[in-house]
């Protein structure tokens, strides 16, 4: 066997083992993606016992308050939806690996009888063909199906991005909402008061029918109000639910905190947030989908001249006869297809994914951008609302508080303070969740794949901080 033959059957037989080595690649690189990033295990469970312990797993975190990293924990180790993301890219890698194989030998047999007047004369063909461009191509094979490989460790890794950071986005959303509620309640406590004692005054004939109904009004606006935040405590928790894979008894058990976490003591800076434009996982992706396509490239221009080649050796035996031996070659004529269509079409691609290339680096530059500034924006508010608003409205109350026990103010002006300082309490909530928000987005950004529907979503809350007519 010559030294060319033998290179060429030793790297056939190399790749037999490809197709695992190549799954595991994958599934390894969601799991370093989300130990590096999120500090979360990320396990594809293949099997009933890895599925009974990211059971357990889930199980023992949800017997406490839920915090936001549990949550991520939760959604990498244990949702459905997240194990179809990794068995989707797992395929994706052993099709890749796949395409690098050589195609099977074709063995053909052929027994032809005759009867004579002295019995029965056997013709036995005997053919074994092997794709001679399969062989001849190997190397290019093998580096295009390595290029496809590393796109589904890629789209594996995407996927643990986008668990993660739905999970986080999903729970900043639920607490916030359920905090929310708390403060709807003492709004509608205030505005029931208000209407009750409204009631009394006009039927002692200290109030007119107008005051009456602008105190009864209010009370109606903040009753619906409420039952709005519980409706949106609902389904913000309900979506956690299902980002989290959780079943009916699991979504029972779930408790949430009471509150956000504080603010950090400090914003990132525009500095902290910068990283190596090559390291995000949206420009590799593009960037490895154009060197599949270079790759394959000269291959697809060579084979659209001559699509198939086959040789063949072949054994013939005939009763009486000596056996013949020789080979067979099969190739096409390019009598009808001259493969100008197809080589067309290759360097359409090869021009529309370069140009996607650089359409993906553009965006990622400018996605950073706006992200930072969502962030940088959501921050400020909060801290706004956390060191000016809140205190501020707190020293109005105080001094309020003070003018009602001096008689300088009645029962109703002070119920309109609590009121607003309830309202701008709500406010505050919602750009503490708007930071969490902006802060989760930024960090899947920077990592390559934007969160959508993460913008700031705080809507002033008019009825909530009105004073009922005061």
């Amino acid at each position: 066997m010559s030294p060319r033959i033998a290179t060429t059957v030793v790297a056939a037989l190399l790749l037999v083992g490809c197709t695992t080595t190549g799954v595991d690649r994958t599934i390894d690189a969601a799991a370093t993606l989300a130990k590096n990033e999120f500090g979360a295990l990320s396990a594809w469970n293949a099997t009933e016992t890895a599925q009974r312990d990211a059971k357990a797993d889930a199980d023992q975190r949800l017997a406490k308050p839920l915090t936001a990293d549990d949550a991520v924990a939760i959604a990498l180790r244990y949702s459905p939806a997240y194990q179809a993301l990794l068995s989707d890219a797992a395929a994706a890698s052993a099709q890749a690996a796949q395409s690098g194989r050589i195609t099977n030998p074709v063995f053909t047999f052929e027994r032809l009888a005759r009867r004579e007047e002295g019995g029965i004369d056997l013709d036995i063909g005997r053919m074994i063909a092997v794709p001679l461009l399969d062989l001849l191509f190997l190397p290019s094979r093998l580096e295009v199906a390595k290029a496809r490989q590393d796109r589904a460790a890629l789209q594996a890794a995407s996927a643990s991005l986008e668990t993660a950071t739905n999970a986080r986005l999903a729970w900043v959303r639920a607490v916030a909402a359920q905090q929310s509620v708390l403060y709807f309640e003492q709004v509608k406590q205030a505005a029931e008061s208000g209407a009750e004692l409204a009631r009394r005054m006009q039927s002692v004939g200290n109030f007119s029918k107008l005051q009456r109904a602008r105190e009864q009004a209010f009370y109606a606006d903040a009753s619906a109000q409420l039952a709005r935040a519980k409706q949106a405590a609902l389904a913000t928790r309900e979506a956690l639910v299902r980002t989290l894979g959780l079943n009916t008894e699991q979504a029972m058990q779930l408790k949430l905190p009471d509150r956000l976490p504080d603010l950090p003591t400090a914003a990132k800076s525009e500095q902290d947030t910068q990283r190596a434009l090559s390291d995000r996982l949206d420009v590799r992706l593009a960037t490895r989908d154009l060197e599949a396509l270079a790759k394959a490239r000269g291959l697809n221009t060579v084979t659209s001249y001559v699509d198939g080649l086959h040789i063949a050796g072949v054994r013939n035996s005939e009763s009486g006869k000596p056996p013949q031996k020789g080979y067979e070659l099969e190739i096409p004529l390019p009598l009808f297809d001259f493969g100008d269509a197809k080589r067309a079409a290759v360097k359409a691609e090869y021009l529309a994914a370069l140009n996607r290339t650089a359409q993906v680096a553009v965006d990622a530059q400018s996605q950073v951008r706006e992200s930072y500034g969502s962030y940088r924006t959501a921050y400020d508010l909060a801290a706004h609302y956390r060191d000016e608003v809140v205190p501020l409205r707190k020293a109005i109350a105080d001094e309020m508080l003070l003018k009602y026990n001096g008689m300088l103010i009645g029962v109703f002006e002070l119920l309109a303070d609590a009121r607003e300082q309830i309202g701008s309490v709500i406010l505050a909530i919602d750009a503490q969740r708007d930071f969490w928000l902006a802060d989760a987005a930024l960090k899947s950004t920077l990592l390559g794949k934007p969160a959508a529907g993460a913008a700031m979503e705080a809507s002033a809350r008019s009825a909530a901080s009105s004073g009922g007519g005061h």
